[in-house]
């Protein structure tokens, strides 16, 4: 299960996209989440598509790795999908058997829904192969700064941000471990029907919760030994800095953005 789970971690590289700044990256990443709810025609979709492909090429990353998220969401899109295709009620009925109605209309808006996630997942996944964890948080404060005239613990927020995110993959591991463990000693997880297999999971989240615990205070301890504090005064050892690379960046984001925009309202472009 662990090894499915790809965000929250980062792939060591050194092309374009890595080299961004972060706060660019966490920007345009936005602006692209805003572009994919804007599609509403295939094309646009094929658009997303094709702009997908050019970022994976770009970053450098390996097509598996990216692919693995998708593993990860594969049974909420297909939930998501289940659940448009039965209760959408527009369009030509094509199958039609006691409260059950599937229409045309259906099938194509779930096939739509079930695109914008993946879409989503894959886009947001690759912001976090190619940034490290110390350099979102440290772009997120930066973005965040203008709340500390409201007195907004701006840097807590973003450590917070920063520890969750690399707990992911963590957590991901003990879950594997402890699933293995478990295995070991005879339980079954892939047998009987729903309720025994919730039954058998109490096995594997109370362990979870009590590594979770037990990390979460290390940490903390690891912290204080350090004497770490959230000081108003603190400095960073590299100071972030927009260069070249995210102008050209933030230039393809409009573009790819006008071209969806053009897309929706002006069809027959």
């Amino acid at each position: 299960m662990g090894r499915d789970i790809t965000f929250g971690q980062y792939y060591p590289g050194d092309s374009f996209i890595h080299r961004m700044d972060p706060r660019a990256k966490i920007l345009l990443s936005i602006l692209y989440i805003v572009t994919v709810f804007l599609c509403v025609s295939f094309y646009s979709y094929l658009a997303v598509f094709l702009f997908l492909a050019i970022l994976i090429l770009v970053a450098r990353v390996p097509l598996r790795s990216v692919l693995k998220s998708v593993k990860a969401i594969l049974f909420l899109v297909m939930l998501t999908a289940a659940i448009n295709i039965l209760f959408y009620r527009e369009g030509s009925p094509l199958l039609q058997f006691w409260v059950i109605r599937i229409t045309d209309e259906g099938l194509i808006f779930s096939a739509k829904m079930a695109l914008r996630l993946l879409f989503l997942v894959i886009g947001t996944t690759l912001v976090t192969l190619t940034t490290t964890p110390m350099n979102l948080t440290d772009g997120m404060e930066s973005l965040m700064s203008p709340l500390k005239v409201v007195k907004f613990p701006v840097h807590d927020v973003a450590i917070i941000m920063s520890i969750a995110l690399r707990f992911i993959p963590s957590l991901m591991e003990e879950i594997d471990k402890i699933i293995m463990a478990q295995k070991a000693r005879g339980a079954a997880f892939d047998s009987g029907g729903l309720i025994a297999r919730a039954k058998a999971l109490l096995p594997i989240l109370i362990p979870l919760f009590v590594s979770a615990f037990r990390r979460a205070d290390e940490l903390a301890l690891a912290l204080d030994a350090r004497c770490y504090n959230a000081t108003p005064n603190r400095t960073k050892m590299k100071e972030l800095k927009f260069g070249y690379r995210d102008l050209v960046a933030s230039v393809a984001c409009l573009l790819f953005m006008g071209v969806i925009i053009l897309l929706r309202f002006y069809p027959g472009v």
